[in-house]
């Protein structure tokens, strides 16, 4: 069982590193709203992220509904992703460097992202590819290694992304204003891109990549 946990431990942390646009979503909460902010938002992503991996594991009948209702499912993750860019990019950004403790507005950052993972089915093709890559190298799980296995890999992803939003707040004061307009606009020509790039290839190759 240790074994397993160190092992989830190392693939959690090499999965940490895999950026996109939640990655970029998570440091500018946290440069902007402060660290629970940051912490609220890591939160819903990794809740999402644990809903996809029990879909993967135990929900065939869903990936059953997912592959036939893909290019729906995938066109509302791609506008959804897109609003989410426009935004970005369209913002103006004006510093607060207070942070905001209302429980309230923190868990608004957790639905913001849990959203921003749920309705990306780039994600659930994400944890199909991971969970395979497992099998592949180490055979199928018994019944009582998935949630220990697993459940290291999601809380290893958690604390590393707190880790994150834990800098960014520590640096946000030496960060100026144009900085964070800058990360935006990246953050948002990504986001669109991908989520271009998504529609693309859902109705000219019928896959997710």
């Amino acid at each position: 069982m240790l074994e397993l946990i160190i092992s989830g431990i190392g693939l959690g942390i090499v999965l940490s590193f895999v950026t996109g646009p939640v990655f970029f979503a998570l440091i500018k909460t946290s440069i902007e709203k402060g660290f629970h902010a940051g912490v609220s938002l890591a939160l819903g992503v990794v809740i999402s992220d644990a809903v996809y991996v029990a879909v993967t594991l135990f929900g065939s009948s869903l990936l059953n509904f997912e592959n036939k209702y893909r290019l729906p499912i995938g066109i509302l993750g791609s506008a959804i992703l897109f609003g989410i860019g426009l935004y970005y990019l369209l913002k103006k950004v004006k510093i607060t460097y207070e942070p905001i403790p209302s429980s309230r507005k923190n868990a608004g950052y957790f639905l913001k992202g849990f959203f921003m993972c749920i309705f990306n089915p780039f994600i659930l093709l994400y944890w199909i590819s991971v969970t395979s890559g497992i099998y592949s190298l180490n055979g199928e799980l018994k019944g009582e290694q998935i949630i220990p296995f697993f459940g290291t890999i999601l809380i290893t992803l958690f604390g590393m992304d707190t880790l994150k939003a834990y800098f960014a707040h520590r640096l946000r004061h030496k960060i100026r204003e144009q900085t964070i307009q800058k990360v935006n606009r990246i953050a948002g020509i990504l986001i669109i891109t991908f989520a271009l790039k998504l529609v693309y290839n859902l109705i000219f190759t019928e896959t997710l990549i």
